[in-house]
């Protein structure tokens, strides 16, 4: 789809190569630069257990299809080779550090003189007025999500991926697909700056509102949601499976209390609507929980799936990876004659 396109790559971790990772999987030429005397640090964030080579399984999932080179851009011979890759690239992206750029002698100013047409994508930390180092746990417990992730009890917890920056990423990928089309129809080479900072706090979404309309702060309420009831509590099956409903409208609440012989509290004022459900969520959840308890997870997958009711079970991830539909997600790959797994960057389809 894209493989008249030459990205560059010279960002390290995870937000920048899964944007390149990105293109290379459209048809796009990657060429991953990395630094001859700190290659990105990603490689050598090995699992515990994990074989010790030069690509990490962490490292493999956010480069893929890529041709890399090992370049010193200090030296000046390594430094003219970049220049003659730049001056027929479309894109370049980094993620480089407050002043690195005048340091490596690769301004905006200075690649479009070798390459007036080259669109610029950068990552950032903060902003590009602050010399702060950042990693994604490092936004997390600034921008609020640790604060309103996890329970009373665990206190605040980060997201087991790294969230902020998959957000970045895909902040980056839409600008950069703007300035694409931008350049098609103006003739015009955008720069795409995003900042780690500024994704994070854009995806607060109805946190944010609920803050800025109400004056209340967010509180820790592990996976449940504060305008939603039922939403995010756990119930075990009567075979041992936990489960959970995402119950939107009242029509989705009568269908799972009449499966649930609930008929009852459907003529519950405390239950007659969402907002009230909300306020009596405990009690509420008590005598789901009893009749969850009674049922077995294929007698209550069956029942909201005929009666289009949103409902999950908690599945490891093993057991994720081995369905039909993520399988055809997984790509696999050599590098440096390492075999390579990842899930693919893509998610959608053309019709």
């Amino acid at each position: 789809m894209l493989e008249k396109l030459k990205i560059i790559d010279l960002s390290t971790v995870l937000a920048g190569p899964s944007v390149a990772t990105f293109f290379a999987e459209l048809g796009s030429q990657v060429i991953k630069i990395e630094n001859k005397n700190n290659p990105d640090v990603t490689r050598s964030w090995f699992l515990q257990g994990e074989e010790k080579q030069d690509v990490s399984a962490y490292f493999s999932s956010i480069n893929y299809k890529k041709e890399y080179r090992s370049l010193d851009l200090l030296n000046p011979i390594d430094y003219n080779f970049f220049l003659e890759e730049i001056s027929n690239t479309d894109i370049l992206i980094s993620n480089f550090k407050q002043g690195d750029e005048e340091k490596l002698n690769v301004s905006d100013q200075v690649l479009r003189v070798i390459n007036p047409s080259l669109i610029i994508g950068k990552i950032q930390g903060f902003s590009d007025e602050s010399d702060r180092v950042a990693y994604d746990l490092i936004l997390q417990a600034e921008t609020g999500f640790m604060s309103i992730n996890g329970t009373q009890e665990s206190g605040p917890l980060k997201m087991p991926v790294a969230l902020i920056d998959v957000l970045a990423a895909h902040h980056l990928k839409e600008g950069l697909l703007l300035a694409l089309m931008d350049r098609t129809k103006n003739g015009t080479a955008k720069t795409v700056e995003v900042s780690l900072y500024d994704a994070a706090v854009c995806s607060l979404m109805n946190q944010a509102s609920n803050y800025l309309m109400s004056g209340k702060i967010p509180e820790r309420m592990g996976s449940l949601h504060p305008n939603i009831a039922p939403y995010g509590e756990l119930f075990e099956t009567q075979d041992g499976q936990l489960i959970t409903f995402a119950i939107g409208s009242n029509l989705h609440f009568s269908k799972l209390c009449r499966f649930l012989e609930l008929d009852l509290v459907l003529n519950d004022i405390r239950f007659m609507d969402n907002q009230q459900r909300v306020i009596h969520r405990r009690e509420l959840e008590k005598l789901l929980d009893e009749k969850v308890s009674q049922r077995t997870s294929e007698q209550i997958s069956t029942a909201m799936r005929a009666e289009k009711v949103p409902y999950g079970i908690v599945k490891n991830i093993d057991e994720v990876l081995a369905s039909a539909a993520s399988k055809k997600m997984i790509k696999t790959e050599n590098i440096n004659a390492k075999a390579t797994k990842r899930m693919s960057q893509i998610a959608f389809k053309w019709k």
